[in-house]
């Protein structure tokens, strides 16, 4: 495999890579996104320009051809992309392509502007992965091209104040890299994650803050300019299936360690309460599930046009993963990310192995009556006897080393019985952020016992974007706009949701 370079170029490449990959700009927090798609490989770095038309982000496919070795031709009003005997087909004004006989939808059909074919940048990883012969892996949130099998985890930073003179920085890494914190000196932290490259989403420089300057510093390493400076810092590592995070606690300003011992306190007096020492709050939300319903064989619904409800919310997932990522800074986990199919337990099971802490399960409704149309929000519901159910004892195992740990059992059909008020707290929210912009049904919030539901061990919700068994209500369902305008709502009603959360407890304060 290899890039069609240009010698002088490779040449450069060299003398930059032999000590690593580099991603030549860190995107901070809010900051607005580059306009140019990066492409990252085991031969070099290089990027290409983006263009937007249409309200969507587009590449030119000569750009691409040069970068991947393809060949484009144009004939009969139909562009034909090929790849070693692989081909692509496109039509003007069709976001439909054919990929060596197979059909899959783009989000935008390609567009001539200044004499160049412009292709939407899903183009890349729906039809350009599918004939390459490495993975290609697609960041949009980062404009960033992964090609091959680098390792180029996506690292978020936070930053919190907690308690009196300290603080939290927490890192983050997706997929799972090990962090290493190295301290230099009293005011700089050295960060180290074990990957080729970093797709880094580093917070703001606050005037308060606790992070003076954060910078990429070489291949994989972060410098972390501290301040206030901290009297030490315990870290924590915590590493999950699909992702690590080092946690930072800062401890409070000390004075210089050559300072004269203090002299013991006085007694204290009876009626006199002992200092409380500083504690470290809990952070919020940090992991949600979006479950994108159907899959595979099962289709859901099939709309009156063939749209069909295993493909809306397995794109409304993918948006509202890439908005809570990029704009929340929160971990997501999609139960599926391809058109597969996936078991219902299985979904409950993957939230609840990587610890969310908000499921969401997103379908499309279905009538016999064509006029029928909105959006709604279903809770799980219980019987009498599963509510009223004894509350089950802890038992007590013992522990590696010594001791003994309770251990909560809960029924897996139960999971969800103790998260109730959050869940409908999240409901609500939901509904208030729908209304007005995208049609609602009549009773928004409605309880059915939902299997898919009812195993999360977690605030969960199903929410149906709407009727496909409407006409117009299909047209705006398959819409990427319209889309868009359901997966705002959600993100606005989770950062609602989050400010009110308590991670320790589940539910919210």
């Amino acid at each position: 495999m290899s890039f069609h370079i240009p010698l002088g170029f490779s040449r450069s490449l060299a003398a930059v890579w032999a000590v690593g990959l580099i991603i030549a700009a860190t995107r901070l927090a809010g900051q607005n996104p580059p306009t140019s798609l990066t492409i990252l490989s085991r031969e070099g770095r290089r990027t290409i320009p983006i263009s937007t038309v249409g309200g969507q982000e587009r590449v030119a496919l000569d750009d691409l051809a040069a970068a991947f070795q393809l060949a484009v031709r144009e004939e009969a009003g139909a562009l034909t992309v090929s790849y070693r005997g692989r081909v692509v087909v496109l039509t003007a004004d069709q976001t439909i392509a054919s990929v060596a006989g197979r059909l899959v939808s783009l989000s935008a059909p390609p567009v001539r502007s200044g004499g160049r074919w412009l292709v939407p940048l899903d183009f890349i990883n729906r039809s350009l992965a599918l004939l390459y012969d490495a993975r290609l892996d697609l960041r949009r949130a980062a404009r960033l091209l992964v090609v091959g099998d680098l390792r180029v985890p996506r690292v978020v930073v936070r930053q919190e104040a907690v308690g009196a003179g300290g603080g939290r920085i927490t890192i983050e890494a997706t997929p799972r890299a090990t962090i290493t914190p190295t301290p230099e000196g009293n005011q700089r932290i050295i960060v180290k994650v074990d990957a080729d490259a970093v797709d880094p989403l580093l917070p703001p420089i606050q005037p308060q803050g606790i992070i003076a300057a954060i910078r990429l510093v070489d291949t994989a390493t972060l410098s972390i300019d501290l301040t206030p400076r901290p009297g030490g810092y315990r870290p924590t590592i915590q590493m999950q299936d699909n992702g690590s995070r080092l946690i930072l606690d800062l401890g409070p300003v000390q004075a210089d360690a050559v300072a004269a011992p203090p002299s013991p306190p006085p007694l204290a007096r009876p009626d006199e309460k002992p200092a409380v020492l500083p504690t470290f709050e809990t952070v919020g939300l940090r992991t949600i599930a979006i479950d994108a319903g159907h899959g595979g064989p099962d289709v859901g619904v099939r709309g009156g046009k063939g749209t069909l409800e295993k493909d809306v919310t397995l794109a409304v997932a993918r948006r509202l993963k890439t908005a809570v990522e990029g704009r929340l800074g929160l971990r997501v986990i999609l139960t599926r990310d391809e058109d597969r199919f996936v078991p219902l337990d299985d979904r409950a099971a993957t939230a609840n192995h990587n610890k969310a802490e908000l499921f969401i399960s997103l379908h499309a409704g279905a009538s016999f009556r064509r006029t029928v149309n909105g959006a709604g929000v279903y809770l799980a519901a219980f019987n009498e006897s599963s509510s009223s159910a004894p509350v089950l004892v802890p038992e007590r195992v013992p522990t590696f080393g010594g001791g003994l740990r309770d251990i909560e059992l809960v029924p897996w059909g139960l999971a969800q019985i103790r998260y109730t008020e959050s869940s409908e707290r999240m409901a609500t929210l939901l509904a208030e952020q729908f209304e007005g912009h995208i049609p609602l049904s009549p009773n928004p919030i409605q309880r059915t016992p939902l299997r898919v539901l009812k195993s999360a061990n977690m605030p969960a919700v199903l929410i149906e974007v709407g009727y496909l068994t409407s006409p117009d209500q299909e047209r705006q369902l398959a819409a990427p706009e319209f889309q868009n305008t359901i997966v705002q709502a959600m993100l606005d009603a989770i950062s609602r949701f989050r400010e009110g959360f308590v991670a320790s407890e589940g539910g919210l304060r």
